[in-house]
């Protein structure tokens, strides 16, 4: 026997539940996605950001522990003059092609040094000067880097291993500032060198509590219209197996066989 499920008003019905539980889904996935997306305050302009530059000694003092999360990316401005004869060279890959970031001390009016990254070069090319003059640079101050791009087959004086201040401390004789600065695009210690990409927004969890309660909204609409068509779906085979019953169960007058008298009635 054909099951009523597969009626042709049945059939409309599960199209339905299918489209329903389909728009759900992915009413609950963006609105999941976008509850842990940043908000737009957070994410920031990397021009605006230099723009609004401020003076790294009034963030660090030179040996202080830069955290992560605390000061780094910050767009700084700092005072000084370069040591060329410190110039050193970090192995990093860029899309594929090897090469190396070049770092060298700033030194400040105070003695202390700040590393600045001036950029990228391919294995091989030439490094452009710098200037000895004093100078005032802006960049963002990332926090030093835990991993090296790639390990040389021989270590060459004047590389090292990846820019960490508690590797810098046994090359320059200077106190140094934790992490770097990194030089933008048009800066004169960047001419000639690939521009190292600004640093990406901040990532930290945000959570945006409206998009969570329309998730968990998507989701119980979703969840709510899957068990009423389950439970619809139970009732119709109920009713129809309740339909079958009774069109199998014979009536008091079919019982009875065919010319065979009923019993007499008492006093009739």
């Amino acid at each position: 026997m054909r099951s009523p499920l597969l009626s042709p008003r049945w059939i409309g019905i599960h199209l339905v539940a299918l489209l329903v539980a389909v728009v759900c889904v992915a009413g609950t996935a963006w609105q999941f996605a976008r509850a842990f997306e940043p908000d737009r305050e957070v994410i920031t302009n990397p021009a605006e950001d230099l723009a609004d530059a401020v003076p790294l000694e009034g963030l660090l003092e030179p040996g202080e522990y830069l955290h992560p999360d605390g000061f780094a990316n910050t767009a700084v401005t700092v005072s000084g003059r370069y040591a060329p004869e410190d110039l050193l060279l970090v192995p990093r890959q860029q899309d594929g092609v090897r090469g190396h970031d070049v770092i060298l001390p700033l030194v400040t009016a105070e003695g202390a040094a700040v590393t600045v990254g001036r950029g990228w070069v391919p294995e091989g090319a030439e490094i452009p000067e710098v200037t000895t003059d004093e100078v005032t640079v802006t960049g963002w101050l990332l926090p030093p880097v835990k991993d090296g791009g790639f390990t040389p087959i021989a270590t060459e004086e004047g590389t090292i291993e990846r820019i960490a201040t508690s590797l810098l401390v046994n090359e320059w004789d200077h106190p140094l500032y934790e992490g770097y600065v990194v030089l933008p695009e048009g800066d004169p210690a960047a001419e000639g060198l690939t521009p190292v990409p600004p640093p990406e927004p901040p990532t930290g969890l945000t959570v945006n509590w409206r998009s969570l309660s329309y998730t968990v909204q998507w989701a119980m609409f979703g969840v709510s219209g899957v068990v009423f068509w389950i439970l619809t779906m139970r009732r119709e085979l109920a009713d129809a197996r309740a339909a079958r019953d009774d069109a199998g169960t014979p009536s008091a007058s079919e019982e009875a066989p065919a010319g065979e008298d009923q019993p007499a009635v008492a006093g009739s």
